[in-house]
């Protein structure tokens, strides 16, 4: 409810009022109101019904329910917000403002099992057919939605409306994944034992060797292996570059469990 309270507020207060549009089902409600002046939360939730169908019967029963009541809960707060003035009539300003605060509505929505936009849906059902991630199919509908913005108020107001799409999707993603998002980094390099003590001494965390061997000429060779925060990623970056500007460094999304994650005070 908190999720849904934010993104109306994202919507009717900073993003509607100029002109910006998201992207998605949303986006679609968003420009169809403008041209029949029906008002928003009619479509955002008529749009949505044929997809909570589909998400019905191909996804899960919770996952529905929860999308379909963030969608009614959305639609009575864009409804209820539509006489208040927008707080902004200077379009970056709306256009991050209004990304921001509908990127963590639609955050919290996602990470707690629900969501606002049927293509989502459809994106997690072709995902199983299809050679494309969930991303790129949302991408690929959205470039298309986005883009028609252009024809309906103009280009300038569809090119902060991609501003807008972008700064949001960012968002949700810090919010969904968390800002300490743990990365797995492997570093194959010469200079290992130089880079571990600098890893510990300067990050405060723990270092595993593994031993490694060349799998075309077969040198056996002494593998990194740690784990970061997402903020740690850069600087740890820093650190292998000082000592091995030629070393290989690998860095991948990792799930942790256990106290020997917990960093070492640096004193």
């Amino acid at each position: 409810m908190l999720g849904v309270v934010l993104a109306s507020i994202g919507l009717e207060i900073f993003l509607i009022p100029n002109n910006i549009i998201d992207g998605g089902v949303v986006g679609i409600s968003i420009m169809t109101s403008y041209l029949t002046g029906v008002p928003l939360g009619v479509f955002t939730f008529v749009f949505n019904v044929p997809f909570f169908i589909l998400g019905y019967k191909q996804i899960g029963k919770t996952f529905t329910i929860l999308s379909l009541l963030s969608v009614t809960a959305l639609s009575v707060g864009v409804s209820l917000l539509k006489p208040v003035e927008s707080l902004t009539h200077d379009i970056l300003l709306a256009s991050v403002f209004g990304a921001v605060i509908l990127g963590v509505g639609v955050g919290l929505i996602i990470r707690n099992g629900g969501s606002l936009d049927g293509t989502e849906m459809v994106a997690i059902i072709l995902d199983k057919r299809i050679s494309f991630s969930i991303g790129e199919i949302v991408m690929f509908f959205n470039v298309f939605i986005l883009s028609s913005a252009g024809f309906v108020y103009g280009w300038d107001r569809a090119m902060y409306s991609l501003i807008t799409y972008f700064i949001e999707f960012k968002v949700i993603d810090i919010i969904v994944e968390g800002v300490d998002e743990s990365k797995s980094v492997m570093i194959i390099s010469d200079k290992h034992k130089d880079i571990l003590s600098a890893i510990h001494d300067r990050l405060g965390r723990g270092v595993t060797i593994l031993d490694g061997k060349g799998g075309y000429k077969g040198i056996s060779t002494n593998v990194l292996y740690t784990v970061v925060s997402r903020l740690e990623v850069s600087k740890l970056k820093r650190i292998v570059h000082d000592f091995d500007e030629n070393a290989l460094v690998t860095i991948g999304s990792v799930e942790v469990s256990g106290k020997k994650y917990k960093k070492k005070a640096i004193h």
